[in-house]
Parts: C-alpha cells; sequence; structure tokens
C-alpha cells in the first residue's frame, strides 16, 4: 500500500504540546504524495498558546498542504456526501475529541469531518494524546478500539512519573499505521 495520489484529511484538535510532532508527520505525509486536507477544531483554530499562536498554525497547514484548512462544521459536513476522503486522520487527538467521538457528538468541524467521513465506511486514523487515556479516557479508547472503520496509531506512556495516565501517539509510526487502515486493518502492536 502507498499514500501516494491519496486523500487524506488530518484534523488538528488541542494537545498544543504535540504540534511540533504533528507538523512533522503532516510534512511526511505530504513528502509521500498524498493529497492531504486540513481541519481544524476550534479551539485549534483560535486559541493561542505558550507552543505558538494559533495563527501561525493555520499559516504552516496552508503552506505545508496547498490548501487552505477546514474551519467550520458546515465545511466539513460535504466530506461525507462528496467522498472526499480516503482516509481520515486525527492528529493530535485529544481526551476531549475521544470522549465526544466515542458518544457521538458532533459539535467541532473535526468531528463533523470524522462522522461525515465514517458515514462511508472508510478508515478513520487516531493519533491519541491525552493526560487521562489511563484514567477516565480509557472506556473511550475501549469503545473506539472495538468500532468498525476506527484505527489508532501505536501509543504509549509519555511520562510515567510524572504524568502515570497521559498517553501518546508513537507519530514515528503514523505511515505504516496509515498504509494500514487504508487496508482496512490495525497496525501492530499497537501499545509502544
Amino acid at each position: 500500500m502507498t499514500l501516494e495520489n491519496k486523500s487524506i484529511g488530518v484534523a488538528f484538535t488541542g494537545s498544543f504540546c504535540t504540534y511540533t510532532l504533528a507538523f512533522q508527520a503532516l510534512e511526511e505525509l505530504t513528502a509521500q504524495k498524498a493529497q492531504v486536507q486540513t481541519i481544524f477544531s476550534y479551539h485549534a483554530q483560535e486559541l493561542d498558546s505558550r507552543f505558538g499562536k494559533a495563527e501561525y498554525f493555520l499559516d504552516k497547514a496552508e503552506r505545508i498542504t496547498k490548501k487552505p484548512p477546514i474551519l467550520t462544521i458546515t465545511d466539513a459536513e460535504p466530506i461525507g456526501p462528496k467522498k472526499l476522503l480516503d482516509l481520515f486522520i486525527i492528529m493530535p487527538c485529544t481526551g476531549n475529541t475521544l470522549a465526544k467521538l466515542a458518544n457521538g457528538i458532533t459539535d467541532t468541524p473535526v468531528l463533523m469531518a470524522a462522522k461525515a467521513h465514517l458515514r462511508n465506511e472508510r478508515p478513520l486514523l487516531l493519533a491519541i494524546s491525552t493526560n487521562d487515556a489511563l484514567g477516565m479516557n480509557m472506556k473511550n479508547i475501549g469503545l473506539l478500539l472495538n468500532a468498525k472503520h476506527i484505527f489508532f496509531v501505536p501509543f504509549g506512556q509519555d511520562n510515567p512519573q510524572g504524568k502515570p495516565n497521559s498517553m501518546i501517539a508513537r507519530l514515528n509510526f503514523l505511515i505504516p499505521a496509515a498504509e494500514a487502515a487504508l487496508e482496512n486493518r490495525q497496525y501492530q502492536p499497537i501499545i509502544q
């Protein structure tokens, strides 16, 4: 499986501390000659953080993909009816996004894009980044692990002593996890 000429959506949610790695992964996807469309949650497009200004990240996404990001629920909805994507990646996928996805809530552009994409039974790949993966969000991870057409980038604890419930996707496995998802299978091992 190759990502060349595959239409891939990449959604950015909070977890701003992971943006350096997420944008490197976005560049890797474009280097694979995938056709990439970014989607930003409301928080990702509006909140400035100690990791950078929202406008900087929006501009950076457009520079990398050569396409303006999708920023509204209205603009995300056609992803489903028009079958715009072969693969949809949420990177980073926060605990908040995990919880809403597991419970069918579509109140952001990212969640609407995920819902619209999944209606076509096409793969959704989650690159989690949550401080409570081994706490309150474990049930949501479990629900999504058992959902059809939802796959995970391998993940593991990022700071067991300082944040024992925190887990983060290992983005160095993004490309093989994406290729596997396009073949409707989970890349293994999932826990790294």
